[in-house]
This record gives C-alpha cells, sequence and structure tokens, in this order.
C-alpha cells in the first residue's frame, strides 16, 4: 500500500502560477544616453530599433520541464512511502527473577519423587524450575543463585532456553556452603534497577537459614517492599533439622508478608510442582502487544525524476543554442 508521510505539502502545487500571478516581471533601470533624432541615426546605421525592455520568452521544453521539475519536488516533500503489513511485537510486562539456594544442604538426598523414589534436592528443585521456565514464555527472567554469596546466572532476558541451560549447570556449592538471603534479595533489587517495567517479581527458593548475610532478609525485604519487588517465597528440606540445616520458615513466611507476596512450603517434588503452579496463577504471565506498519521512503523516485529531466533539458537547450551559434 501506497501513502504520503506528509500529504499537506500537495498545497504547494499551485505556488508557481499563484507567483506568475500576483509577481509582475521584474524591471531594473539601467544609465542610458538620450539622442535626438533617434530614428534617423538608427536608420543610418542600418539598425533596428526594439523596445527598452522586454520578457524573456521561454519555449515549450522549459515550460513543460519546469512544470515536471516542481510537480515531482513537491511530490517528493510530501514523502511518498510503501507501507507494509502489519508487524505485532511482543514485549514483556512483568519482570522475574528466579533466586535458587545452592548452598550446601541442598546436597541431601530426601527430595521424594512422585514414584516414591528420593533424589538430590538440587535436582528436584532444577527439574521443577525448569518446567516452570518454559510455560512462562513471554516474560523476562533473570537467575541468581546463592550460597555464602549470591551470583547472578543470567540477567533479564527474554531468552528463557538460556536460563534452564544455565540452571541445568548449577551445581551445589558452586556459590560456598552457608546461606545467604539477605544478599540474594539485594541482588535481585540491583537486578531489578536496569528494568522500566513496572511489575516486578521475586521467587525466593531457600532450604536453609540465613548465616551469611552482610543484610539481613528482613531489611532486605523492606527494601524490596519501597522498590515494588513482589517476593514469593519457598522453603524447601527440613523443618525439623537443627543448625544451618533447618530451612527457616518464619523468615520465609515474614519476607513475603512484607512485600505482599506469598510464603509456600514443599517437602516433596510433587509438593513443589504444586507451588510453582501456584505462583504462575497469582502471577500469570503478562506481555504487552505493540502492532506497526513498516515505512519505506520513496522520495528518492521524484527526486531522482526531476534531476534527470533537469538535466536533459539543459544538456538539449545547451546544444541547440551551439549549432544555432554555429549557423
Amino acid at each position: 500500500m501506497m501513502s504520503l508521510g506528509a500529504p499537506y505539502a500537495l498545497i504547494l502545487f499551485p505556488l508557481p502560477l499563484l507567483v506568475m500571478w500576483l509577481v509582475p516581471p521584474r524591471r531594473e533601470r539601467v544609465p542610458a544616453l538620450r539622442f535626438p533624432f533617434f530614428r534617423r541615426i538608427v536608420d543610418a546605421a542600418g539598425a533596428e530599433s526594439g523596445p527598452g525592455a522586454i520578457v524573456m520568452a521561454r519555449t515549450r521544453l522549459q515550460l513543460t520541464a519546469a512544470a515536471l521539475i516542481w510537480c515531482l519536488s513537491v511530490l517528493a516533500v510530501a514523502q511518498p512511502e510503501r507501507v507494509g503489513e502489519p508487524v505485532e511485537i511482543t514485549k514483556a510486562a512483568r519482570d522475574v527473577v528466579l533466586a535458587i539456594d545452592i548452598s550446601g544442604s541442598m546436597d541431601a538426598r530426601d527430595f521424594a519423587t512422585p514414584d516414591g523414589q528420593s533424589k538430590q534436592r538440587l535436582e528436584g528443585v532444577r527439574d521443577v524450575v525448569s518446567a516452570f521456565v518454559k510455560g512462562r514464555e513471554g516474560d523476562r527472567m533473570a537467575l541468581i543463585v546463592f550460597g555464602s554469596k549470591a551470583y547472578v546466572q543470567a540477567p533479564l532476558t527474554e531468552d528463557l532456553q538460556t536460563i534452564t541451560a544455565l540452571l541445568d549447570r548449577t551445581e551445589v556449592g558452586m556459590a560456598g556452603p552457608h546461606t545467604a538471603l539477605g544478599d540474594a534479595i539485594g541482588l535481585a533489587i540491583r537486578t531489578f534497577e536496569a528494568s522500566e517495567i513496572e511489575q516486578r517479581l521475586l521467587i525466593l527458593l531457600s532450604d536453609g537459614s540465613d548465616t551469611a548475610s552482610r543484610m539481613s532478609p528482613v531489611n532486605a525485604a523492606e527494601i524490596a517492599a519501597g522498590e515494588d519487588v513482589e517476593i514469593h517465597t519457598i522453603g524447601v528440606g527440613d523443618p525439623d533439622a537443627t543448625g544451618e540445616d533447618r530451612v527457616d520458615l518464619v523468615t520465609l513466611e515474614d519476607i513475603a508478608s512484607r512485600t505482599g507476596g506469598e510464603f509456600f512450603f514443599a517437602g516433596d517434588e510433587a509438593a513443589l510442582r504444586t507451588v510453582y503452579e501456584r505462583i504462575d496463577e497469582l502471577s500469570p504471565r503478562e506481555v504487552e502487544t505493540l502492532s506497526y506498519r513498516p515505512r519505506q521512503s520513496l522520495a528518492w523516485i521524484p527526486m531522482g525524476a526531476a534531476a534527470l529531466i533537469g538535466l536533459f533539458t539543459v544538456m538539449y537547450l545547451s546544444l541547440t543554442s551551439r549549432r544555432g551559434a554555429a549557423a
């Protein structure tokens, strides 16, 4: 489909006619000598007299070329363009950060599968989270892993295959043997700072108690609430264990409540899948669809045609004048 980017420019078409009608040819006074008996002098010299001022006549070729050049120039100013078919772009309306605990306690093989087998906690978490990520097509996600320290494995991206690939490569103890819940929340807040999207969700999964953070998890949750970051917390592991291996359900619940999120506990793989399904219901995938039509400017066509017409007209008139002079 063809259209004009600046159709109002077409009002310039009659401008030369208005100029010819409203503005008379320019006349200029020049110094001259006045002779008495002027006609006798002209007759004696064998010359012919003419008017004192004339308006140079233009040939049909010049008038036609000038009209075409003007019309093509106005058409170029009107910006003709080819409009393509509508193109839709899907943009994420929510940013999600996954924070996964990979401390030493995640190596425990007490995570029951639906068929009654036991597997490593981190292995079970990876399987469930990978399926959750694949179902969030359209969201932007980031991956943070934490142990004694917190690290960004993947910044916010729509390439969810990269998220799952990096998650599959994580191993227990890669970030240290302890648990830094507060640092993981703080790192997630900094990750969200690179985003202009208002809806921000952190899904925090841990199986232990905070023993390595420089900032307490509760203080970090207060800061997150001030930054409009909603946190869903998930506890896995053994609440009856002792020391650092005991999952701190009270702190996880407090973190979620301070940010308007939800707290969940999953004792096995089936329960964890149910938790992520529930999170999917609470925070469904949201996208913004933008539509536009690609436009290709064609202004170069009338401009090029005007230039060629002008060039050929000048060349033709030049050749004609030389032949006339030679004759």
